[in-house]
C-alpha cells in the first residue's frame, strides 16, 4: 500500500481509489450507488462529510465520490483526484436542466462540451478563451451503452452555470438555447478543463431533473435515488 496522501480535502491512500471514480454532486447519492450497485465497498473518505467508496461493479473495481455542488468544488475534488490519487478518468453523474424542447424529465445528456459563465478558466493566465470538452473514447462507450440500453439521450453542449438563482430568472440562462445548448448544471466545466490540465478523461451523464421551459421537476427524493440509467451507464463504461 502506498502512504497516505493528506489533502486538505481527502484523507487515504492512492491505492483506496479506483482509476475511474464516478462523481455525483450529492453526498448522499454517492451512499446510494455504493449500497446499491456496489458490491464489498468501502467508504475510504469521509472529510468534510464528502464520502467516497470503493468498491465492485460486475467484478470491475469503481469508486464513486461526491463533488459537492458548483465549479470551486468540483474543481478541488476533481483536481486533487487527478493530481495526487492517480485517478484517470471522472465521470460526473447528476442533475440537469433541459433547455431543448425535445428533453423530457428523466432523459440522459451527454456532455460533449461544457459552456460556462464561469471565470475558472482565467487561472491558467491565457490569452482567449477554452473550449472544454469531455474524452471522446469515454463519450463513445457512453452512447454505445445509451444505444444498447434504448435510452433516450442527446449529445452536444451543456452549460456549467455558476449562478443558480439569477436576477434575470431564465431569461439569461435561455439564450444559451439559442446556441444548441442542451441543459444547463454547475460541474462539468471545471472537471473537463481540470482533466485536460492533467492529462486525464472526463464526461458528464447528466439526467433531466427539471424543465426550463415547462417548469416540470422531479423532487428532491427522485434526485437522490431515481436516477438509475444513467447510473447504470456510468457503472457499466467504467474502466
Amino acid at each position: 500500500m502506498k502512504p497516505a496522501n493528506l489533502t486538505p480535502h481527502i484523507s487515504c491512500s492512492p491505492d483506496d481509489f479506483a482509476k475511474t471514480v464516478l462523481m455525483p454532486g450529492d453526498p448522499l447519492r454517492a451512499k446510494h450507488i455504493a449500497e446499491t450497485y456496489l458490491t464489498d465497498y468501502e467508504l475510504v473518505n469521509n472529510v468534510r462529510g464528502i464520502q467516497g467508496y470503493t468498491g465492485y461493479f460486475e467484478g470491475k473495481r469503481v469508486s464513486v465520490m461526491a463533488s459537492g455542488m458548483g465549479m470551486p468544488s468540483m474543481g478541488i475534488y476533481s483536481f486533487e483526484l487527478y493530481n495526487f490519487f492517480g485517478v484517470e478518468t471522472i465521470i460526473r453523474i447528476g442533475s440537469a436542466g433541459g433547455m431543448h424542447p425535445d428533453l423530457k424529465l428523466f432523459d440522459i445528456v451527454l456532455g460533449q462540451g461544457a459552456c460556462t459563465n464561469s471565470a475558472y478558466f482565467s487561472q491558467y493566465g491565457i490569452p482567449g478563451s477554452f473550449a472544454p470538452i469531455a474524452d471522446y473514447a469515454t463519450l463513445k462507450r457512453a452512447v454505445e451503452e445509451c444505444e444498447k440500453r434504448g435510452l433516450n439521450y442527446k449529445v452536444g453542449n451543456i452549460l456549467s452555470s455558476d449562478v443558480f438563482y439569477s436576477e434575470k430568472g431564465m431569461e439569461g440562462t435561455l439564450e444559451w438555447a439559442k446556441l444548441g445548448v442542451l441543459a444547463v448544471e454547475m460541474e462539468a466545466a471545471a472537471l473537463y478543463m481540470n482533466a485536460a490540465r492533467a492529462g486525464k478523461k472526463a464526461l458528464a451523464i447528466c439526467t433531466i431533473s427539471d424543465l426550463l421551459i415547462g417548469g416540470a421537476v422531479t423532487t428532491s427524493e427522485e434526485r437522490q435515488t431515481a436516477f438509475h440509467d444513467m447510473m447504470q451507464v456510468a457503472l457499466t463504461i467504467a474502466e
